[in-house]
């Protein structure tokens, strides 16, 4: 677990320094920015590892509720704090709430414990993305490279359009398989998941307000969708273009290898809790990270997935690099 810890834990600490700012707001982004490209290319395989890493993505929880708070008001109110300094914790922290904290809450929300579920479930409610995990758990995974879910962009479909359509229709979606799970357990007990996670929402804006006054709501609300796109982002590079066929009988043939694209660089995929190896995740939810593999007959990205979701952030780029990559695959 050494090496998942270093690369998880790394901008954690860097960014706990940064808030007192000095050159550690500088430290902190180029931990996971600069530093995960050079570690990367050193090429070094992780051994798959029967460890559950359930130590490592506790820790990583409880840094989660330090680091938001703090960071939301070191930028929005600390006195002793440049403008310059702010940005680079803006940057730094939307990164590891993005990038690392998502890949953490999905984790723990796959747990099969119901404490790590719910622990997974508040990371999300404080990024004010709670209905991801209905959306996720009900929608995306029965239906992940189908048109049925929101989350599994088409060919073609450019990013900024992804993020349009996916915000609004994983919400609608969550809804909608929450809603129906309940109809059909008639007499279902406890509110509607929906009402945990609106009404967490707005208690977490209520308390930024509180904290600091309207510029650490500010601050708390643009973190918060910054996370969002990238964990939006990794949607749409692990799934662009792959589609399950349908069978004879009209059943949707089962998630396999050739349904996610997937990112073998060992240290941003420590850093991110081996989510870009997600053909194997999609096969078995249930696998903790640590043992997750890629296999020769799985569809790779050219470069790391953090690589990859600044490419897609440039439509025509994007569509140069993988349509015919997309091409290629489904001829084989």
């Amino acid at each position: 677990m050494l090496w998942y810890v270093i690369a998880s834990l790394t901008p954690a600490v860097l960014i706990a320094a940064a808030l007192w700012g000095g050159v550690w707001p500088v430290l902190a982004l180029l931990s996971i920015t600069v530093h995960v490209v050079f570690m990367d290319r050193l090429g070094r395989a992780l051994r798959l590892s029967d460890s559950s890493g359930r130590a490592l993505t506790l820790t990583l929880a409880a840094a989660h509720f330090l680091l938001l708070p703090l960071g939301v008001w070191a930028i929005g109110a600390a006195p002793h704090l440049e403008g310059l300094d702010r940005a680079l914790i803006f940057a730094a922290l939307g990164l590891f709430l993005g990038q690392i904290s998502n890949s953490n809450a999905h984790e723990l929300i796959h747990a099969s414990r119901r404490l790590p579920r719910r622990i997974g479930t508040a990371i999300y409610i404080s990024l004010l993305h709670g209905h991801h995990v209905s959306a996720h758990l009900r929608v995306h995974h029965p239906a992940a490279a189908t048109p049925a879910d929101p989350n599994s962009a088409p060919r073609g479909m450019g990013f900024w359009r992804f993020l349009l359509s996916a915000s609004w229709g994983e919400f609608r979606a969550g809804w909608q398989a929450d809603s129906a799970q309940r109809a059909r357990k008639r007499g279902a007990q406890g509110l509607h998941p929906y009402t945990l996670y609106l009404g967490g929402a707005a208690l977490a804006l209520h308390t930024a307000l509180l904290l600091g006054g309207v510029a650490v709501l500010l601050a708390y609300i643009g973190l918060a969708a910054y996370a969002q796109m990238q964990l939006l982002l990794s949607d749409y590079v692990q799934h662009y273009g792959l589609r399950r066929e349908q069978r004879p009988d009209g059943r949707l043939e089962p998630m396999g290898p050739q349904h996610s694209w997937n990112a073998p660089k060992w240290y941003s995929a420590a850093m991110m809790l081996n989510a870009p190896r997600h053909s194997d995740h999609h096969m078995r939810p249930a696998r903790a990270f640590p043992a997750l593999e890629v296999t020769q007959e799985m569809p790779k990205l050219p470069y790391s997935l953090p690589v990859m979701a600044v490419i897609a952030l440039v439509p025509p780029l994007w569509r140069r690099v993988m349509d015919r990559r997309l091409a290629r695959w489904g001829q084989h």
